[in-house]
């Protein structure tokens, strides 16, 4: 009965692990005690490992062996230099690239124990979604290779939020990391101004908010409005057209004037010195005659 139980359990020998650990052992000892019979001591353990195998099943599923052949001969043809983590499962792990700025970038990837039939988790530090292309046929190096285009992508971008950084002093955030979009910048006493740069479009004009006192505010958002004119298109002299804003830039330095993407579609397309390329017109700037790309719009704004 219960006493011959209790004797058993006290007979088993001694188990030295955390206090955590100990203190749920001790539980599970007061629960089998608790058992007057044999039959209800049997049933108490079974529903006790039943309950850690499906907790374990839950928390680290092991892959079987072709899983570690596979994602060895992956890394090897990644090459080893480009692998910075591997955890103790050989499940997770982080692989460095840099962009051509010399920037250095880190992926996270979580494999699932079907590798490479089942897509893993893939995470970094950027301003846009990851969508990364998945199929059973891929392996890390195609992964390393879509993220490497993925950050040349966003390399205008952090070029724009670096020179902010350099050449500005920033009160927020004290410590950017590579996904952040907002900068605000210290202008004067007491007043600053939020600037949230767009990753896809990262050279047209900002989200701008001056913070600080209305009265110390007030002359220079009046100032900001006042040259305005700076930044319209080039071609219908406006700052927005319909809810677009002047997002193309004359790449000449000597030049810089800024078009509604729609604007200066339509002046290339008229003119018979301009070209087509699929989805790209090619032409000369209306201003200062340099070549000039802008990307085809289906229906004019």
């Amino acid at each position: 009965g219960r006493h011959v139980i209790g004797e058993t359990l006290q007979q088993l020998p001694y188990v030295y692990c955390h206090g955590s650990s100990q203190r749920r052992l001790c539980s599970v000892s007061q629960r089998l005690q608790q058992s007057a019979q044999l039959s209800t001591f049997l049933l108490e353990l079974k529903t006790i490992v039943e309950v850690c195998m499906k907790s374990r099943a839950g928390s680290f599923a092991i892959p079987p062996p072709q899983y570690y052949s596979q994602l060895i001969s992956e890394m090897e043809t990644l090459g080893w230099d480009k692998i910075i983590f591997l955890d103790t499962n050989i499940q997770t792990l982080k692989l460095k690239a840099e962009d051509s700025s010399g920037r250095q970038h880190t992926l996270s990837i979580k494999l699932k124990s079907k590798h490479p039939a089942e897509a893993p988790e893939c995470s970094a530090d950027l301003p846009v979604p990851l969508n990364l292309t998945w199929t059973p046929q891929s392996s890390l190096e195609l992964l390393h290779s879509q993220f490497l285009l993925l950050l040349e992508s966003l390399a205008e971008f952090w070029d724009v939020l670096d020179e902010i950084d350099q050449k500005t002093w920033i009160l927020e955030p004290e410590k950017p990391s590579r996904s952040d979009t907002v900068r605000r910048v210290a202008i004067g006493s007491n007043v600053s101004i939020r600037v949230e740069v767009d990753p896809r479009h990262p050279k047209m004009l900002p989200e701008c908010c001056l913070l600080g006192a209305e009265h110390v505010v007030a002359p220079l958002r009046n100032k900001l409005n006042a040259n305005m004119h700076i930044i319209e298109c080039g071609i219908c002299y406006s700052y927005r057209l319909g809810t677009a804003i002047p997002d193309q830039v004359c790449n000449d330095p000597r030049c810089g004037q800024p078009f509604h993407q729609a604007c200066l579609y339509e002046w290339l397309r008229v003119l018979p010195s301009s070209r087509k390329s699929f989805s790209l017109m090619f032409g000369e700037c209306p201003y200062c005659s340099k070549p000039i790309t802008v990307k085809m719009v289906t229906q004019a704004v």
